[in-house]
């Protein structure tokens, strides 16, 4: 299920992110402003908040793709300031847009994000049976699908890439609730495997029951609600 560091296995840093007093500006726009969160391996952390108080800015930033312009900030034990592109090797994130190539099938998109770790033909096809995407729906092309089977495709890349952190924006938009409790178990399973995951939601019921730790962001900071300290 996860494919995690050496360095990770063998303990040589705290915590799989380590964000302290960071500050991303997009534009003219503080996006992220002195926010500081600590996350452990194996945690499912739920990030709250309203709209744009930074939930999503701090998910991209924790995946590399966005540049920190102040404070300390670490992935995995690599520093996000100078090591951006190796914290992407081993981090998933499925924001609002799924991340797929449309003109490509459902099966080929699963291949092609399993192939980038090594992953088997077993193990493709077992993160495509978990997310109902077997059968006929394995040869259509991303492009005639659902919403919410893109939504599926995406979360069976995630699966077959073993990324060793996920970072789910909104990750049961789009499912149906076959789709949401299947979403709902393979988090459960990669989390038991290793797996460190965040999730962005308002749907704080459901992704709560998932969460060891809640956590608000406000205004670009990051505020403790309950099961830990940030």
């Amino acid at each position: 299920m996860t494919d995690v560091p050496a360095d990770l296995r063998s303990g040589r840093f705290d915590h799989v992110v380590d964000v302290r007093d960071v500050v991303v500006v997009l534009g003219a726009f503080p996006a992220l402003a002195g926010a500081s969160l600590t996350v452990d391996r194996g945690e499912i952390v739920l990030l709250s908040g309203p709209n744009g108080a930074g939930k999503t800015t701090l998910l991209r930033a924790c995946a590399g793709l966005v540049p920190i312009e102040r404070g300390k900030a670490s992935v995995l034990g690599l520093d996000l300031s100078t090591e951006r592109d190796a914290v992407r090797r081993h981090v998933g994130l499925i924001g609002h847009h799924n991340g797929l190539y449309s003109d490509l099938s459902v099966a080929e998109n699963v291949r092609f994000w399993g192939s980038t770790v090594g992953a088997s033909s077993a193990e493709i096809a077992s993160a495509m049976q978990r997310m109902g995407l077997d059968g006929r729906l394995s040869d259509l092309p991303v492009a005639r699908l659902s919403a919410g089977q893109r939504r599926r495709t995406a979360l069976a890349s995630l699966v077959a890439r073993r990324a060793s952190l996920w970072l789910l924006d909104e990750p049961h938009a789009g499912l149906d609730a076959d789709g949401r409790d299947e979403l709902d178990s393979v988090l459960r399973a990669a989390a038991a495997a290793g797996a460190t995951i965040m999730v962005a939601s308002h749907e704080l019921e459901r992704a709560g029951s998932l969460a060891t730790r809640h956590v608000r962001v406000v205004a670009g900071q990051v505020v403790p609600v309950s099961g830990g300290a940030s």
